[in-house]
């Protein structure tokens, strides 16, 4: 997404405040009263600051609630706003658990008409999607509906680190442009508001009205359980079901991130739920009572950490419907940290039968593809299944080196099942949207590589968002590959090793890693000998996604120059390759 904002230092009014404290040796307990005169409420966060919990306190009731911060105690790193327009000229009380009155954090909080921050910073992707600000983890409730796709996101508008789980939302009507909209969906008396899924109810099973958009999500308090909420006015606004939750947790400790969608055969609501290290799937006729139906995952796949995260969905494989299951799990990638790993197989509205394939298989064999779904509801007519994931790894996704917000999502990928020679396997491949954004397109000369050569600039003005399309024949050469790099001697290496039967990526060198001791780990995926290796590479500042053989192999990883990448570097060791129809899009 692209999206330009003045880098505008943050200009406050300060307006008087009234204070009242109740004073304790210890620091445990602070009221502080505002009168309110602006529209926010700024807090300072230093991100290495202790972690503390502030209520909200006043006379309208949707000003009630309580999060937590990373006050600032010696320096402010950013600031987070409380949205306060409601209460002008009223009192607002904010009480903090665990601090002393003269606490950094405390003393410079104020209001402001503006909320303004730089937008536009160094490693601010430029066409995938970002959160505004604050923290983005997992896509939640992607969903399609009346020429719009709704992407819901596990959201924490209070800093730039996991917690106070939200639903943040926007909206596209490509898959490219998206807007930001209110948050939908915030923390209640049953927890934080984890992953889950929307479904278009059409039939009005439900009762909330024909076509409303229903949430089901995680409720995550004590226990976790699962709830719903619905919308009448196209996902604007969500009012949660009165009965929650819908499905109690009955002793399961991981028990959470439910994708819900209409079974056509057991006409029925089908959920797939992560339940520790299996899959649970159960029914429901109105999307409030839920019955199980069966349990899948026991033996198979992965199970080097808990599941996350299912999604369960039918695709056409030479004439035959197969359904896919994909599951996160972290940690226990095949790269390290962060994965998810897929099944294919057969499903009869109750219970999943998995194909006899060399499980596990992986969806993205980078470090930076976590928690994907698909979207539902995409019209017939389409008939595309549409993949978003998380552009990060848990290793290291409270430690990037961005200020205002973190993380990103992957491009938008269309999933198929193809067959790689061996067996079937699960392709993705940037949905065709994806082509309307280029600009400009460079072709260059066909290249013969015996050992080294050096494209020196690839674009003339490179501010870092591009995409390389290119042919690689590995004519007698058994390890080849390419490599961006810039002026500062920064390199993204890409190594096909057909000696060993691996495609790697090196990111040692690439820029910043210092900032995570895991983060400069290597990366590869398993390689199949090809006559011809048909490269796509989309770069976006701070992200490389590739994509070889339209999606046969795809690895997604994080990376930050110094300085934008803007040199493309073949190599070849004991042989020679031929690079045909070399093309490079800036793109806009």
């Amino acid at each position: 997404m692209k999206r330009s904002i003045t880098s505008i230092l943050i200009a406050l009014l300060l307006i008087s405040i009234s204070c009242t404290s109740q004073k304790n040796s210890s620091g445990k307990n602070l009221s502080v009263d505002y009168k309110i005169q602006s529209s926010y409420l700024l807090i300072p966060v230093e991100e290495k600051a202790p972690e503390i919990k502030i209520s909200v306190s006043a006379s309208n009731p949707t000003h009630q609630y309580a999060f937590d911060v990373h006050l600032a105690v010696d320096k402010i790193d950013y600031w987070v706003p409380l949205d306060v327009k409601e209460l002008k000229d009223q009192n607002l009380t904010l009480s903090f658990l665990g601090v002393n009155e003269s606490i950094l954090g405390i003393k410079e909080i104020k209001q402001s008409n503006e909320f303004e921050f730089e937008y536009n910073e160094k490693y601010r992707p430029q066409f995938h999607f970002s959160p505004e600000h604050g923290w983005m983890n997992d896509p939640n409730g992607m969903v399609y509906l009346d020429g719009e796709y709704h992407l819901f996101y596990q959201y924490n508008p209070y800093g730039a680190m996991w917690g106070n789980m939200h639903w943040g939302h926007a909206v596209s009507t490509d898959l490219i442009s998206w807007t930001y909209l209110p948050t939908v969906l915030t923390p209640d008396s049953l927890g934080a508001i984890f992953s889950g899924s929307a479904v278009i109810d059409v039939n009005n099973t439900a009762g909330f009205g024909k076509n409303a958009m229903i949430a089901i999500y995680t409720s995550a308090g004590k226990v976790q359980a699962q709830s719903i909420a619905y919308s009448t006015d196209k996902g604007r606004t969500f009012t949660k079901y009165a009965k929650n939750p819908v499905l109690p947790n009955p002793g399961i400790t991981d028990f959470r991130d439910p994708k819900v969608s209409w079974n056509e055969q057991s006409k029925q609501w089908v959920m797939a739920l992560a339940t520790r290290n299996t899959v649970t799937f159960y029914g429901s006729q109105n999307l409030k009572e839920w019955t199980k139906l069966s349990e899948f995952g026991d033996g198979i796949g992965s199970h080097a950490a808990v599941w996350e995260c299912p999604d369960l969905f039918p695709l056409t494989f030479q004439g035959k419907t197969k359904w896919v299951l994909i599951v996160s799990l972290n940690p226990g990638g095949p790269n390290g940290g962060s994965a998810t790993q897929y099944f294919i197989g057969n499903f009869d509205g109750k219970s999943f039968k998995p194909d006899a394939l060399p499980y596990p298989l992986w969806l993205d064999y980078g470090r930076d593809n976590y928690a994907g779904v698909t979207f539902n509801n995409i019209p017939a007519t389409d008939g595309r299944r549409i993949f978003m994931g998380w552009m990060s790894n848990w290793d290291y996704a409270n430690q990037v080196p961005t200020k205002y917000f973190r993380s990103a999502n992957t491009s938008p990928r269309e999933l198929k099942i193809v067959n790689n020679g061996k067996h079937m396997i699960l392709s993705s491949f940037p949905v065709v949207e994806m082509n309307k954004i280029k600009d400009k397109m460079i072709e260059l000369p066909d290249l013969q590589v015996a050992t080294n050569a050096t494209i020196a600039e690839l674009l003339e003005q490179n501010d870092g968002s591009y995409e390389i399309n290119m042919s690689v024949k590995p004519d007698d050469a058994e390890v080849f590959g390419f490599s961006l790099g810039n002026s500062k001697g920064e390199l993204l290496v890409f190594k096909f090793d057909n000696s060993t039967g691996f495609f790697s990526i090196d990111r040692k060198k690439s820029g910043l890693t210092d900032f995570n001791d895991r983060f400069a780990m290597g990366m590869s995926a398993p390689l199949i000998k090809r006559a011809v290796y048909n490269v796509r590479l989309l770069i976006d500042r701070a992200s490389a996604e590739i994509f070889i053989n339209e999606g046969e192999i795809t690895m997604t990883t994080l990376f930050f120059p110094v300085e934008c990448m803007n040199q493309l570097r073949f190599f070849s060791r004991a042989g020679k390759i031929s690079v045909e129809n070399i093309k490079i899009n800036n793109i806009k």
